[in-house]
């Protein structure tokens, strides 16, 4: 390995040591904010656009302007630097920045600019880490979920005589199968996504899509033929891809979304703006003639006549016989927004630890 090194002022920058010495003294600096400062000095007094600075520094992983931007006062301040009168870093408005001081190559510097050597984690890891905290953020929705509807189910005087524990229990091991079938398609589709580059809130928004696309497509295949073999007859249209797509793409532009925020309370805003992404496509699916997990279970219980589920009392609080339209849509508003909302938050976590990590 060649000793390719920089000097500028009192500094001398090791590439291959990792390390930036001042008059001879280690200055700290985390791999990621090295990397950053190489990028720089590497240039040649040429401008590194924030756009390169995203994909040779943090390699792929999601970040937003903010992260960029701490990075570069953190150079300035063990730099000894000023942003209104930069001896190192100068800022380009809008577009990135440049090293501007004198820079000599130290003994074998190579002359075209260095490639940083980030610890970032492998894409399969980083995929596999992403799409698993997603399906488990989505099991915990299902899980409330299965309460809501397991309570509102137990509370009805036909299922005492099966024994209303016996009706949670039965619904919660239905919904969290579904969360986490649903959210494991919708995690690693918004997941495998992020190897894009450009447009990331459109390949967020497909990736999701197509992952709740395949999934509902699935499950409802799989249950149409079960139903069809154990009981003769079908529950008729339940929920499937039209309605994962539209449920899947509301999360994928969740996770977007929650990306760009920044500062104290990021993980708690950032699932809420999905859990509001969710519940809006949570309440057009019902209104455009879908039907989710809630609007499910009651077409099951009508078309089976020998079922002990009801949803009578959620249908009652709005005034209505039934699950009618109403319920449907304030139901599938919530399981919109705690599917949305579980499945970023998982995601986020993931992501935390991959900075950490990296």
């Amino acid at each position: 390995m060649t000793d390719a090194s920089y000097r500028f002022e009192r500094f001398i920058l090791d590439a291959d040591d990792r390390q930036l010495r001042r008059d001879g003294a280690p200055v700290d600096l985390n791999s990621r904010y090295l990397d950053a400062l190489l990028l720089l000095v590497g240039a040649e007094g040429r401008l590194v656009s924030k756009d390169r600075f995203l994909d040779e520094v943090w390699r792929g992983v999601p970040v937003t302007d903010e992260a960029l931007t701490q990075c570069i006062k953190t150079l300035r301040r063990q730099l000894g630097d000023d942003a209104t009168r930069p001896r190192f870093i100068e800022t380009v408005p809008k577009h990135g920045y440049r090293f501007v001081a004198t820079v000599e190559a130290g003994p074998d510097t190579p002359t075209a600019p260095m490639a940083p050597a980030a610890a970032v984690p492998g894409r399969s890891r980083r995929v596999l880490l992403l799409g698993g905290a997603g399906t488990a953020g989505a099991g915990v929705a299902g899980m409330l979920g299965g309460l809501f509807y397991g309570f509102a189910a137990a509370a009805q005087p036909v299922a005492q005589g099966m024994g209303a524990v016996s009706v949670l229990l039965v619904l919660l091991i239905v919904t969290i199968a579904i969360g986490l079938a649903g959210g494991a398609g919708v995690a690693f589709g918004i997941a495998a996504a992020e190897r894009a580059t450009a447009r990331r809130w459109l390949w967020s928004i497909l990736g999701g899509a197509a992952g709740g696309l395949v999934v509902g497509a699935i499950v409802k295949l799989i249950g149409l033929d079960a139903f069809e073999l154990l009981l003769g007859q079908s529950p008729g249209d339940f929920t499937g891809a039209p309605e994962g797509a539209l449920l899947g793409g509301a999360v994928g532009l969740g996770y977007w979304l929650a990306g760009r925020e920044t500062g104290p309370g990021t993980l708690g805003r950032g699932a809420a703006l999905a859990a509001l992404a969710g519940g809006g496509a949570g309440i057009a699916i019902p209104l455009l003639g879908g039907r989710l997990l809630g609007g499910s279970l009651a077409l099951l219980a009508q078309q089976v006549p020998a079922s002990r589920l009801r949803l009578d009392p959620i249908g009652a609080l709005f005034g209505e016989p039934g699950f009618g339209l109403l319920s449907q849509t304030v139901a599938g508003g919530l399981e919109g927004a705690l599917f949305g909302g579980g499945v970023v938050a998982g995601m986020l976590l993931a992501r935390r630890r991959l900075a950490r990590d990296g």
